[in-house]
Order: structure tokens, then C-alpha cells, then sequence
């Protein structure tokens, strides 16, 4: 008697680890993936903005945050133009950031109005 109790034992314990075995592994693979919201009152194309963006990356790398693995950076290029820095200052709220890197301080006032 004592024996078959072992075997259903183990039994119920091998099929419980099964049962919780694609649980475990897909948390493993899957890595909570952060979003951060990038908005400059700068161009796409000025080589200040680049070198900031460029310096921002490398920090995030170095911290261990890469995009497309566990991070996603939404950018927003404005330019000197004031109405779409407001435009994209909303647009990148409403994608419910982690948090809104805002590069020139019209960008940082809008975040906020």
C-alpha cells in the first residue's frame, strides 16, 4: 500500500511540473518590455539632438536596457515649431510611458501644460 502511495505521489507531482512548465519558461523568455517617450524641440536631423540621443542609448545599453529586447523608444522630432511640440508632447502621453525624456526646455514645458 505504502508503495502505491509513493507512485501517485509522484505521479501528481511530475504532472503538476508539467502542468507548470510552459508557465516558467515563457516568463523566462518574455522580459517586461518599458517604454520611454523622447521629445525634442529640436530636428531629426540637428547633430546636437543626435549626439544626445546617441549618448542616451549608449547609457541605457550600458544599464543593460537595449530597444527591440526590453526597451521601446517612441521619438517625437519637433523642430523650433511650438505647435507640434504640443502635438507630440500629447501624443506621447497618451502611449502611457514609463517615463517622457523631454531634450530642450520648450519640450519639458509641454509635457507638463
Amino acid at each position: 500500500m505504502r508503495f502505491g502511495q509513493l507512485k501517485r505521489r509522484e505521479f501528481i507531482t511530475l504532472l503538476g511540473g508539467a502542468a507548470a512548465w510552459p508557465l516558467a519558461a515563457s516568463a523566462q523568455r518574455r522580459e517586461d518590455v518599458r517604454r520611454i517617450g523622447v521629445l525634442s524641440g529640436l530636428a531629426v536631423d540637428d547633430p546636437e539632438a543626435q549626439a544626445r540621443i546617441a549618448a542616451f542609448r549608449q547609457g541605457m545599453q550600458e544599464r543593460g536596457w537595449s530597444e527591440g529586447r526590453n526597451l521601446q523608444i517612441d521619438y517625437r522630432w519637433a523642430g523650433p515649431d511650438a505647435g507640434r511640440i504640443k502635438v507630440f508632447a500629447a501624443e506621447l502621453i497618451a502611449t502611457s510611458p514609463s517615463v517622457i525624456l523631454a531634450l530642450t526646455s520648450p519640450s519639458c514645458r509641454n509635457c507638463f501644460s
